[in-house]
Order: C-alpha cells, then structure tokens, then sequence
C-alpha cells in the first residue's frame, strides 16, 4: 500500500505563510492528478487545490489568489504554498494522488488507484 507523506503543517499567525509538500513512500511508475484536501472539526473534507500531470491547476474559491499548488515530476511531489492566512484555514490537510505503483505496473497492472496521506495540522491563530 503506496503512502503519502505530508510535511510542513504547524502553527502560523493570521497573515503568515506555510508551504506543505507531499511524496509517496515508495517507486511510482506514473502520477496522473494531485491535489489537496481539508477538513475543519466539525465539517465535511473538502477541495483545496488540484493539479494534473501537465500542470493544469484549479482552486477551491476561498483559497484563490492565496494559494499555490505545484508539483515536480521528477520527484513525485506535490506542494501547497499558502499565503495570507486566515484562522478559516485552520483544518487537517491532506494530499492524493492517482497513480500506478512500479512494482504494480511490473507486473502488468494498468490501472490508476486514489491513495491519500496521512494529514498535517495547520493551525492559524494568534
């Protein structure tokens, strides 16, 4: 079972800045979509940000302008740059991707499964 690892979250004042990253565990043959999902206490997961394999992006409207979501192939990694923070950004963050493992596509498997990460806290408070 693949995992993604996030890094990055912790504890920011209103206005300040983080930036999370995300990479899978262990040898991907292919990525196609990553994104970022968060979930408040109390609320539903929601979308945050996603970007596909050729760098199309699109944001949730409340991180627009604010946000950044980029990835390097290369190193199979996905990251959010935030920005401006608001206390409303408070939440779990998680990251996902579709992909194909290696070891699966070696042995013939063709296709994409969603797998996600584990969750990093970012809390914006004073």
């Amino acid at each position: 079972q693949v995992q993604l690892v996030e890094s990055g979250g912790g504890l920011v004042q209103p206005g300040g800045s983080l930036r999370l990253s995300c990479a899978p565990s262990e040898s991907i043959f292919i990525i196609a979509t990553m994104g970022w999902y968060r979930q408040a206490p109390g609320n539903q997961r929601e979308l945050v940000a996603t970007i596909t394999s050729g760098g199309s992006t699109s944001y949730a409207d409340s991180v627009k302008g604010r946000f950044t979501v980029s990835r390097d192939n290369a190193k199979s990694t996905v990251y959010l740059q935030m920005i401006s923070l608001k206390p409303d950004d408070t939440a779990v963050y998680y990251c996902n991707a579709d992909l194909i493992r290696r070891s699966d596509y070696d042995v013939g498997m063709r296709n994409f499964y969603t797998y996600w990460g584990q969750g990093t806290q970012v809390t914006v408070s004073s």
